[in-house]
């Protein structure tokens, strides 16, 4: 079924699968679905549209993230690799290979840290602040349209209720 047939009576792809299990299982409860189900195509979904934009800057998921995290931090925008392993919450071998890539493209420099002749530190090159500005703005203006379909309210409820189930998953 298409989308205008859902829209059309009401019922989304996920109401057809609670249907054929609470036909074929009837015992279990299956609401979870109803949730957990939505979720996942929805965050399928929002992947697919916010690569798509990364895509247009030549850059990759990992990429966009890295730029993201150093330009978040502020000035002098820089961070140890270690560091941007954490808040991009993956390894440090990941990370040293989308930094190999980002310095090859010339939006990042690696250094030796000031205060730790061992360590180093990552910040970004002015092409790459330039670029992430300029990426993070279109990013805004995509996130915006993917949520046009909820009003005001709809997302502050639904940004509440995503929280406290965050913090509820992490406790």
């Amino acid at each position: 079924m298409n989308s205008e047939e859902t829209a059309a009576d009401g019922r989304d792809h996920v109401d057809r699968i609670l249907e054929q299990w609470q036909r074929e299982r009837p015992e279990l409860d299956v609401s979870p679905v109803g949730v957990i189900g939505r979720l996942h195509r929805i965050g399928d979904r929002l992947r697919v549209e916010l690569i798509a934009l990364y895509e247009r800057y030549g850059l990759g998921e990992g990429e966009f993230d890295v730029l993201a995290t150093l330009r978040r931090t502020g000035a002098p925008f820089e961070l140890t690799p270690g560091t941007l392993a954490r808040h991009t919450m993956v390894t440090s071998g990941a990370v040293s290979k989308r930094l190999d890539r980002l310095e090859a493209a010339g939006l990042v420099q690696r250094r030796s840290s000031e205060h730790d002749g061992r360590g180093r530190v990552v910040g970004l090159t002015d092409a790459g602040r330039e670029l992430i500005d300029e990426v993070f703005a279109a990013h805004m203006r995509n996130e915006q349209r993917l949520l046009r379909g909820l009003d005001a309210t709809q997302r502050a409820q639904l940004e509440s209720l995503l929280r406290s189930w965050m913090l509820a998953l992490e406790d």
